[in-house]
């Protein structure tokens, strides 16, 4: 793994950032591309390209993290009416910096900012299916080596 992403050079102190919580473990702040305005990141101080590299326990804190972060939006000067939380793992995912990341984005009406939705219900027989696919590769798939 390449730990020499802007993200570890944030975490470093080598790289600029707008911080807005930070402990031992995890680092929150400003996304210099916002979707809408007050949008952060939470990411680990520990380098993981991705959510199978990651320690589930930080990755616990993460979203730990981010919940807290998005009742401050509420009560900040954003004053958001919801939040979404959004974590893409890989590159068909739209994963761009490789190492893990939490975007927490405060929405507020008309933002425009939307996730699309499938126009047709697949048949329960296809949701079922799958269902029992993925719960087989959950009982083989081996827990992070950190953890």
């Amino acid at each position: 793994m390449d730990p020499y992403t802007i993200f570890a050079d944030i975490v470093a102190g080598r790289a600029p950032s707008s911080k807005v919580y930070e402990d031992e473990d995890v680092l929150a702040f400003m996304d210099i591309r916002p979707m809408t305005p007050g949008h952060l990141l939470v990411i680990p101080k520990v380098p993981a390209r991705s959510l199978a590299e990651l320690d589930p326990v930080i990755g616990g804190k993460l979203f730990q993290v981010a919940q807290r972060l998005a009742a401050a939006l509420r009560e900040s000067e954003v004053r958001c009416d919801g939040v979404n939380l959004f974590l893409a793992d890989g590159v068909t995912a739209g994963q761009e910096v490789f190492h893990v990341h939490l975007h927490v984005i405060p929405r507020t009406p008309g933002d425009g900012f939307g996730l699309r939705n499938r126009a047709t219900t697949p048949p329960r027989a296809d949701l079922d299916y799958l269902a029992a696919s993925i719960r087989g590769a959950a009982g083989r798939a081996q827990p992070n080596a950190a953890s």
